[in-house]
């Protein structure tokens, strides 16, 4: 609804535009520009139920009488003045003269109703005059910003949280504690305020290490979370209440797989739905990715077969530990020994389990027997870690050298991955395994000739018990 006062034409009045239909009511509106102005009505605080009705304002804003052929330009000139707010038409038409348009202008920019020098010469050349006149304006639910809503509902002082990971149609939240009385009018209004969202959750318990999937509570809107996104050009498709998908990381999935080149093996312990695994196969690269989440391998397979990449992926579904054990080893003990001084292939191993990933690392230890390949041909390792630390960098390295048993230092690189909360950082440590670290000598063979054999570890136990 817009207002008009017209200086010196109807004094104490205003013109009202609604519908065409023209009456006139007392001046009983605010007209004054603090940083306070868009703002939602102050009785919408402490409201936990949304009523949209009730964020409805009045204010006085300054405006522009401009004949139509010329509003475009108009617009142009003074975009810097011209008001902006969600939802809001910022031309509009005059009640009583059909060639003429009203420009909406914003308080905070034209304060006390009148323009600057530069504004009045832009009018001058366009022959508009500068004579600005008061609207009375009233703005609506639709018209406010999702952070200005949250802020005029909570109580003043309380922390205001709008931001949120996007999944497909989902919207994930991470409230804190005095949102919680407010979480379904939060859920409401971030679905209001951002097209597609279709269901708004919250996480109601720590990430689980074992599946690395979370509780959560449906806020808003539909209770489907099965979704589909896109990250880095390659479609996914996910139940986000069972597998873990984090849309933050994004950016180092693609970091990671840019490192590989065509023919190059990845390993990846923790694979999830497949953000490392899927576009290293896009890649031609040859795959061996593992999740001990049924979940998460179930929508491993669906997702290698979604983007036909089922053929370059080997997918298993076991405890971290057993599959370095098994099939990585088993890989590794048949590839690297094939390796030549011009070997072509790179051996990488992602594991991205940040809260437990680096207590994995004593598998390395004498995971092979037998003599130890070209340095060049060994393994390197990206493994995910989270730090506390005021150093994280130094912190994630030492903890890897004490799981390891030897000493990283200038064998090794820490990235910065993202900061997870408040001293809290996640980083990547990557280094190829030292071959002390990856290879177990053989036992000496035994003077018969029949028995001309590497020995296996317990052979090796059994004849240091016998010596």
């Amino acid at each position: 609804m817009l207002l008009a006062q017209h200086s010196g034409t109807i004094p104490g009045l205003f013109v009202v535009v609604q519908k065409n239909t023209l009456f006139t009511m007392p001046e009983t509106v605010e007209d004054k520009t603090d940083p306070e102005l868009y703002l939602p009505h102050p009785g919408v605080c402490g409201m936990t139920l949304l009523n949209r009705e009730a964020f409805k304002r009045t204010l006085v804003v300054p405006a522009l009488k401009v004949r139509k052929e010329i509003v475009h330009r108009v617009l142009k000139s003074l975009k810097q003045s011209v008001l902006q707010r969600p939802g809001l038409k910022r031309v509009v038409e005059h009640p009583e003269d059909e060639d003429s348009r009203f420009v909406i202008l914003d308080p905070h920019k034209v304060p006390d109703f009148s323009l600057g020098e530069s504004e009045q010469q832009v009018l001058k050349e366009l022959s508009v005059p500068a004579e600005v006149c008061r609207y009375q304006l009233e703005l609506g639910y639709e018209n406010f910003k999702s952070e200005e809503i949250l802020r005029a509902v909570l109580p003043q002082g309380q922390e205001v949280t709008s931001g949120f990971s996007r999944v497909g149609h989902i919207a994930h939240l991470n409230l804190r504690d005095h949102q919680l009385p407010y979480r379904h009018l939060i859920g409401q209004v971030i679905m209001d305020k951002n097209p597609g969202v279709t269901c708004v959750v919250n996480k109601t318990n720590i990430i689980d290490s074992t599946y690395r999937n979370f509780e959560m509570e449906v806020l808003a809107g539909e209770s489907n979370l099965v979704t589909k996104v896109k990250e880095n050009n390659i479609a996914y498709e996910l139940d986000f209440s069972k597998v873990y998908w984090n849309p933050r990381l994004s950016t180092e999935h693609g970091r990671i797989v840019a490192l590989l080149r065509p023919g190059d093996v990845l390993f990846d312990v923790f694979a999830g739905v497949g953000p490392f695994a899927i576009p290293a196969a896009k890649r031609r690269c040859r795959v061996f990715a593992n999740d001990l989440n049924p979940d998460s391998y179930s929508w491993l397979l669906h997702n290698c077969r979604l983007n036909k990449v089922h053929s370059q992926v080997k997918a298993f579904n076991m405890d971290g530990r057993a599959f370095l054990r098994g099939p990585v080893r088993e890989e590794l003990s048949k590839e690297l020994p094939l390796l030549g001084e011009e070997h072509q292939t790179a051996f990488h191993i992602v594991m991205n389990l940040p809260a437990l990933a680096v207590e994995f690392l004593d598998v390395f230890r004498h995971l092979l027997v037998g003599e130890p390949c070209s340095p060049a041909g060994l393994p390197t390792v990206h493994c995910y870690g989270f730090s506390k630390h005021r150093d994280p960098a130094r912190d994630i390295q030492e903890r890897a050298e004490a799981v390891l048993g030897t000493s990283l230092a200038g064998r090794c690189s820490a990235f910065l991955v993202r900061n997870v909360a408040p001293s809290k950082e996640m980083l990547c440590l990557s280094f190829q395994v030292p071959a002390d670290v990856l290879y177990k000598r053989p036992c000496p063979e035994e003077a018969k000739p029949a028995s001309k054999r590497l020995c296996t570890s317990q052979d090796c136990s059994e004849e240091k018990a016998l010596s």
